[in-house]
């Protein structure tokens, strides 16, 4: 079954081209089904290209899902329109009386800022505490991980000595763990980030470590009750993705590396390889399935 989205959205026209199957709410309303209620926290500066990422991958199950937008209210965006945001977008206080099956909080490029010094922070510190009595299951993705696990959990970020950037081998720590079945071990999954968060802090703050890497470190973790998972990487990164951000910095004049094991012979001037998709489509499939759809109560308003 498809995403629901409106039919002007950019990312219908795409996944479109790529003969993904998605819904217009029109044709939607005319079936007979409850569709799980999953909102996007879209903290990302390229929103367009984050939605299409996200949507590619919440489109590849069974399952039909009605997706909300979710934005800082509080934030003006610097690379998105603001017609963009208007049309397609929500704040929290847009959504504060509904309840949602399941929710993601997008990375953001602001992880050697502290915490405290992001200029939404209050607000997204907002939308986490409502995600615990309002959803039934959130995946918190790279950055929106690490501010995620240091507002619940205490657990802290560190500079890294120089950005840990490409494509990394991963290894399943749980094997009888349904978010990681069917993953391969090893595995591979794009990172891009300078800041981590470490292993013996996760553990201490009562999380399961689920995977990891030996270069990358913890990749994902879990609360005990299975509603909380933290994503170090970016699974969701399409092929030319971390590309993209590579020529950024070199046109911004940063010291930055290629992407390891990405480029084919590891060397940028020939096209990557996408290594990771499978598993990227198998990480979201699973957490739908069986932490979202087979878990959340048919009625949200007994969601607790």
């Amino acid at each position: 079954m498809p995403v629901n989205l409106p039919a002007s959205l950019p990312a219908v026209k795409t996944l479109g081209d790529e003969n993904v199957f998605v819904m217009t709410k029109e044709r939607a309303q005319t079936q007979d089904v409850r569709p799980l209620e999953i909102g996007i926290a879209n903290l990302m500066p390229t929103k367009i290209d984050t939605e299409t990422q996200f949507l590619r991958l919440l489109s590849n199950t069974p399952l039909q899902i009605e997706v909300t937008l979710i934005q800082m209210g509080g934030h003006m965006s610097k690379n998105t329109s603001r017609d963009h945001l208007e049309s397609f977008y929500k704040t929290l206080d847009d959504i504060k009386g509904r309840r949602l099956d399941g929710l993601i909080i997008t990375g953001a490029p602001v992880e050697t800022l502290n915490f405290t010094d992001v200029d939404y922070w209050d607000e997204l510190c907002a939308l986490m505490n409502w995600s615990k009595t309002n959803v039934y299951s959130t995946m918190h993705i790279c950055w929106g991980a690490q501010a995620a696990l240091y507002h619940h959990y205490g657990v802290d970020k560190f500079l890294l000595d120089e950005k840990l950037f490409g494509v990394f081998r991963h290894k399943v720590l749980n094997t009888t763990c349904r978010m990681t079945r069917g993953f391969d071990d090893p595995f591979l999954a794009p990172h891009s980030r300078r800041t981590e968060v470490r292993e013996a802090d996760v553990v201490e703050a009562g999380l399961e470590i689920l995977a990891n890497s030996d270069h990358a470190g913890v990749y994902l973790a879990a609360s005990p009750d299975r509603r909380q998972f933290f994503v170090t990487g970016h699974s969701e990164y399409d092929k030319f993705t971390l590309d993209s951000e590579y020529r950024r910095d070199i046109d911004r004049g940063l010291p930055i590396k290629p992407p390891v094991n990405y480029y084919q012979n590891n060397d940028p001037k020939n096209p990557p390889d996408m290594l990771w998709r499978a598993h990227a489509h198998l990480l979201f499939s699973n957490w739908l399935n069986y932490y979202v759809y087979q878990e959340t109560p048919f009625n949200l308003d007994e969601l607790n």
